[in-house]
């Protein structure tokens, strides 16, 4: 049996940190007073000089990454006497972007505030998201999604706005409310034909999780391989593939060699336990070629248990040595046959054995025979083995995505479609 820990991976340890780490970002809020300072004379932003130089300094400093140094220049020029609005504008401006990257929240948030105080538009929208990102980074979640709502109402709709509602979302602890709201944003892509965002379907699997939703866990987990086949969701849906409802224990050596074929098979045991399958399955040359795989990756044959590991090369070399008579006799009974399992076994072994066009040929004719017992599992053997040959690899996943049933066969054909080869 394949142990339920192996290759799982935790729905958090799936979430990357895109919008985790959006609200430890602050926007600069003063990117035009930023650009201005440094592109055109104080006297033409209606500066006076004494408020001029000290904030020209600030840019400088900011440039050089000296925030702290940057701030007192901003203070030294707030300082001065009789500010008037186009001063008081750029300094505030200043003060947010300094205090920003000085981590000192409080004041950009004071500085912030007075210039959302002052804007309107899409102006005012900009410095309510950079108040919900600042207020996101106190944890302050109620002022943030305040601040948040005021951005949508001011049309600021973009990208960025979406993150920082996925994170405050996802702080709220409210999954599913998260579930709801990311369930509906990969139903609606996939209904327009297109792919679900990434960040959806993660959004999505971890509020399932943390819901208790096991079968929609699974479902998402697929979702993410089929259109994100990265190595992460390979581990993650193959560890928990087998646990899911109505999954036959039949189809365990076809997870491994799933796991396998995306380089989620690394222990020693993975490796003996899938050789083992493989020789208990009737197929030698695959159980050969999985040891010789693991002594490559050098898991196998090091060690205190290198003596075993021995003895199991050494019985699959056996029966690979014998495997030609004993095919030649299983392909003389199953000819013989009423029902079409028996030449379909024997062509699956033919095909593991190397004997790719001749397995393919037995697997067709058990097929085309009847009267099996299990279809759908004699289709997905034809699709795998249509894999393996140059000529049919094109036919093979119009076959594999004929495969039906709820038992695991169509999952592992689903998944074949998309495995590296």
């Amino acid at each position: 049996m394949i142990s339920p820990a192996v290759g799982t991976m935790s729905s958090t340890s799936l979430l990357r940190p895109s919008f985790r780490s959006r609200a430890r970002t602050l926007g600069l809020a003063s990117v035009v007073a930023l650009s201005a300072l440094t592109t055109a004379p104080a006297a033409a932003q209606g500066l006076r000089p004494e408020v001029g130089k000290p904030l020209q300094a600030a840019s400088e400093l900011l440039k050089a990454g000296k925030a702290r140094e940057a701030l007192a220049k901003v203070r030294e020029a707030e300082a001065v006497g009789g500010i008037t609005a186009a001063e008081r504008n750029t300094i505030d401006g200043m003060k947010a972007a300094a205090a920003q990257r000085a981590g000192d929240l409080p004041t950009a948030i004071q500085a912030l505030e007075a210039m959302a105080g002052r804007a309107s538009g899409a102006q005012l929208g900009q410095y309510a998201e950079q108040l919900a990102s600042a207020y996101a980074q106190q944890r302050n979640n109620a002022k943030a999604s305040e601040w948040l709502q005021k951005a949508v109402a001011a049309g600021n709709t973009g990208p960025s706005i979406k993150q920082l509602q996925q994170y405050l979302q996802s702080s709220s602890g409210d999954f599913a409310a998260i579930a709801r709201d990311a369930g509906a944003a990969v139903a609606a892509a996939e209904a327009a034909g297109r792919r679900p965002d990434e960040g959806d379907l993660l959004r999505l699997a971890d509020a399932q999780n943390k819901t208790g939703n096991s079968n929609g866990y699974v479902l998402t987990l697929e979702k993410l391989l089929l259109n994100y086949p990265k190595k992460e969701y390979w581990s993650a849906f193959l560890g928990r593939l087998p646990r899911k409802s109505g999954f036959s224990p039949r189809y365990e050596l076809d997870v491994m060699r799933l796991r396998l074929a995306s380089g989620t098979l690394s222990k020693t045991e993975e490796f003996m336990e899938m050789a083992q399958l493989s020789l208990q399955a009737g197929l030698p040359h695959e159980a050969k070629r999985i040891v010789d795989q693991g002594y490559k990756a050098g898991v196998l044959g090091t060690g205190a248990e290198a003596a075993r590991h021995q003895r199991l090369r050494d019985l699959a070399d056996k029966q690979a040595g014998e495997a030609a008579a004993a095919i030649a006799r299983q392909t003389a009974e199953a000819t013989t046959e009423k029902e079409g399992d028996g030449l379909v076994k024997v062509g699956y072994a033919m095909v593991s054995a190397g004997e790719v066009e001749k397995g393919l040929a037995l697997i067709q004719q058990g097929l085309a025979k009847g009267q099996l017992k299990r279809p759908d599992e004699a289709r997905l053997r034809l699709g795998m083995a249509q894999l393996q040959s140059a000529k049919t690899r094109a036919q093979a996943a119009q076959t594999l995505r004929g495969v039906k049933g709820t038992d695991g066969a169509a999952d592992i054909a689903r998944l074949w479609i998309i495995a590296p080869q």
